[in-house]
């Protein structure tokens, strides 16, 4: 007789945006007179071209698959040298960071890792992860079975250590005092508070990880966006980072990559827990399960750490960035209490006149067309809380900050 995974059963419902969608396709097939009016602010996914040195790339390299001379099939296990040696020169060597390219593992994006790196880790180990957070982290170990049931009463999973992000400690975890975690899940530039991290604040998680023998998972997607000076892009620019933590990075959000499938894993050699080097466990699963983003894109990325490059998607970080203070002082301006917005694309708001997240979004969609995410459903301590994101088109971001103050 089949058996299924009973662990999927533990979720409650659907993943987070796939109930977004089918709530806005219920309203406009519903309200079809306003099907063309509503402004999505809800999911993080970008709304500007790619950029022309990416498109060029592109081109490039699909003529090259057009001749055997130049044609490529499957990729290398870790990705091509030439992106790689591009990431470890670009994004961490010239930071002072000791990463080398061989410490780089291509991939199809950061959403993938982030739910694939906990494969190379027991079943016993005990997870940390922020309150509100991004739904990856929690839903991958729920289906791996590192967790115990969904609590309805408290919203959230037995044997998961929640670390509260509230409005009162700035929207940052603090170190668990009661119990010890093997496994942390930090994302700064934070999704979905924007909340961002200091230099000084992030090291003390890396004296703790490498005192207590954690691993911390750190999701650096959003590094692109980060504007003051002491929050750090790496968490290798931490002293000691390379012997407790591994970092996840995307081309989505920095370079407009969302529907082009790009990002990486960063695992340095000297990261050993349980007598394992954690580079080789992770090279071992990405050769058998992942066959690598393909050469066109790599190239593409590749042409992301160009001077043309670098000089495209830094006008492009600064209009989605202007959509983000156009967003935070409309918002404020209209009495909404709100965060974020400054090194991340994602503004935080306090939902108004005691509602709660989703009742807040049923309002949202149907006073002003507008579609937000509810901040329940990245975690209990999410409840109250709505998140906008600045990545829809100036034109749409400044009529949606109106409709808001006009209700």
């Amino acid at each position: 007789m089949v058996t299924v995974n009973q662990n999927y059963l533990k979720l409650p419902g659907s993943y987070l945006f796939s109930n977004i969608a089918k709530k806005v396709s219920a309203y406009k097939e519903a309200n079809p007179e306003f099907k063309d009016s509503v402004i999505s602010l809800g999911i993080g996914d970008v709304t500007q071209p790619l950029a022309p040195a990416i498109i060029d790339a592109l081109h490039k390299s699909v003529d090259e698959m057009a001749h055997a001379e130049t044609f490529h099939g499957y990729a290398p296990d870790l990705g091509y040298e030439f992106l790689r040696s591009a990431i470890a020169k670009n994004d961490y060597q010239s930071r002072g960071c000791d990463i080398s390219a061989d410490e780089i593992f291509v991939s199809d994006g950061a959403k993938s890792d982030s739910g694939n790196i906990q494969e190379i880790f027991g079943l016993d180990n005990k997870v940390a992860v922020c309150d509100p957070v991004y739904p990856v982290y929690v839903d991958t170990n729920v289906m791996a079975g590192r967790t115990g049931l969904y609590n309805k009463e408290r919203e959230n999973f037995d044997g998961v250590i929640y670390m509260p992000c509230k409005e009162d400690n700035g929207f940052l975890p603090e170190i668990p005092a009661d119990e010890v975690p093997d496994l942390i899940y930090l994302c700064f530039p934070n999704n979905p508070t924007g909340g961002a991290i200091t230099k000084a604040a992030l090291q003390e998680w890396v004296d703790y990880a490498n005192k207590n023998g954690c691993v911390i998972i750190y999701d650096a997607a959003y590094e692109a966006y980060i504007s003051e000076e002491d929050v750090p892009h790496s968490i290798y620019e931490c002293e000691g980072a390379r012997t407790c933590a591994i970092e996840l990075r995307s081309f989505s959000k920095n370079a407009g990559f969302t529907g082009v499938r790009l990002g990486f894993t960063v695992v340095p050699k000297e990261l050993v827990r349980d007598g394992a080097e954690l580079h080789s466990l992770w090279a071992r699963r990405h050769g058998t399960k992942f066959n690598g983003a393909p050469y066109i894109v790599q190239r593409a990325g590749e042409a992301v750490y160009s001077p043309e490059g670098k000089a495209q998607l830094k006008e492009q970080i600064a209009y989605y960035m202007r959509n983000a203070k156009t967003i935070l002082e409309g918002l404020s301006a209209a009495g909404f209490s709100v965060s974020g917005g400054k090194n991340a694309p994602y503004i935080w708001l306090k939902t108004p006149d005691q509602m709660t997240s989703w009742e807040f979004f049923d309002y949202l969609l149907e006073k002003a067309h507008i579609v937000g995410t509810p901040g329940s459903g990245f975690g209990a301590h999410g409840e109250g809380y709505f998140r906008l994101t600045a990545f829809g088109s100036y034109e749409n971001t400044l009529e949606a900050i109106e409709r808001i103050k006009n209700l």
